[in-house]
């Protein structure tokens, strides 16, 4: 019999720390926001620092490589750093940052504080899947690292374009000191609600070349890698591909679409991680296929665009929750060390999404995009298919961890 007392433990020992773990979010929706804001404020950002919009865009660039260069060094420098206070000095990274931005009338001067601001996010990256799972118990860890990776998702459809809009209306220095006055907050919201967690003892800290060795890693990897570049080729050149489907008019609708998708596949990927991490992993790139199969197919159809573009969202909002696990589950006490791994192959794949991207554009026109998502795509379910022992394991997460 379940004595009252002991009802009231597991409920307890089921809740989720929504603070803590909103508070993750939060950060990666500063990361996000932080990266992709000048994108929607060339035209202003250009004009203030004296330069063309093109050499604006390469504040975004400069941040891509902050990134690449010192997640994987940095988070291996800090292995043995308690956990709260190296994410408060990252997200302090953003507020230093920002703020330079805010004030800078130089154009290297920014292009500096951009690049710090890279150095943050790839440490904050690198940290946020293991904190969140570190918060719970075994068998949440999937839906801890779903809701801290919703800030994702919430920037780019409602962050960067409200961001757009106040920096019409106020001026684009105004939005950067916001995103100061934001990463501020953070800060001592994460002061207030996240736990503190020890650094890894000496013994226990793993080389990269040892963690590449460990079974499912480099598979897992391989899946981000297809995917995050399969996603940029498209999303990259998005607003030529909706040209060709007579919606040039509409990208900011239909991106709104595509992001308030991504959000309800993250929802969905939160309530079943934990069971089902295989199959919703299998069914995801399944259905990613079928959407680039769709705009492939689409042949001018604006409402076949649309669907395959919903449906498209819908797969990416799980996707990093789904890999993220993955690799949390196969990389155990080296997840941090992983998760920097993937901070540095998401870049890369970013940056070739916009080399391979271009260059199919340029040479194919922009109705080949949807055929390179698909051949990626069937590459990933590939190895997705074979690593049932390793990376991506039949069955609940939980009886084969």
């Amino acid at each position: 019999m379940t004595t009252p007392s002991a009802q009231m433990s597991t409920t307890a020992h089921d809740r989720l720390p929504l603070a803590s773990l909103l508070a993750l979010a939060m950060a990666a929706f500063i990361t996000i926001l932080t990266e992709a804001l000048p994108a929607g404020l060339l035209p202003q950002m250009a004009q203030g620092l004296a330069v063309s919009e093109a050499w604006v865009g390469q504040t975004v660039t400069i941040y891509a490589i902050g990134s690449l260069v010192a997640a994987i060094p940095l988070t291996a420098a800090t292995q043995g750093l308690r956990r709260r206070p190296l994410l408060l000095a990252a997200i302090a990274g953003f507020v230093v940052a920002n703020t330079v931005t805010t004030f800078s009338g130089s154009y290297a001067l920014t292009m500096v504080a951009r690049f710090l601001a890279g150095v943050s996010a790839g440490l904050v990256w690198a940290l946020l899947a293991g904190y969140a799972a570190r918060m719970v118990p075994e068998h949440q860890k999937g839906r801890a690292i779903a809701i801290a990776m919703v800030g994702t998702p919430l920037a780019l459809s409602l962050g960067v374009p409200a961001g757009t809009f106040l920096g019409n209306l106020v001026g684009w220095r105004m939005c950067f000191g916001i995103m100061s006055a934001l990463a501020l907050v953070l800060m001592v919201w994460a002061r207030i609600k996240l736990p503190d967690f020890a650094g890894q003892a000496a013994g226990k800290r793993l080389s990269l070349g040892h963690v590449l060795t460990v079974p499912g890693v480099r598979p897992v990897l391989f899946v981000v890698l297809a995917f995050v570049l399969a996603h940029n080729i498209l999303y990259t050149y998005i607003a030529p591909f909706l040209a060709s489907a007579g919606l040039g008019l509409r990208v900011d609708v239909v991106l709104l679409l595509f992001g308030v998708a991504s959000i309800v596949g993250i929802w969905i990927t939160g309530l079943r991680v934990d069971r089902w991490l295989r199959m919703l992993t299998l069914l995801s790139l399944t259905v990613f296929a079928l959407a680039a199969l769709l705009l492939g197919l689409a042949g001018g159809s604006s409402t076949v665009v649309l669907i395959g573009v919903v449906t498209w969202g819908l797969t990416f909002g799980g996707a990093p929750t789904l890999l993220q696990t993955a690799l949390a589950d196969t990389a155990g006490d080296a997840a941090d060390m992983v998760q920097s791994m993937l901070v540095t192959v998401f870049n890369l794949a970013v940056a070739g999404g916009g080399m391979a991207g271009g260059l199919l554009v340029e040479r194919l026109g922009p109705v080949s995009l949807p055929w390179a998502l698909v051949a990626l795509t069937l590459l990933a379910l590939a190895v997705v298919w074979s690593a049932r022992a390793h990376g991506f394991r039949p069955g609940h997460r939980l009886a084969t961890a």
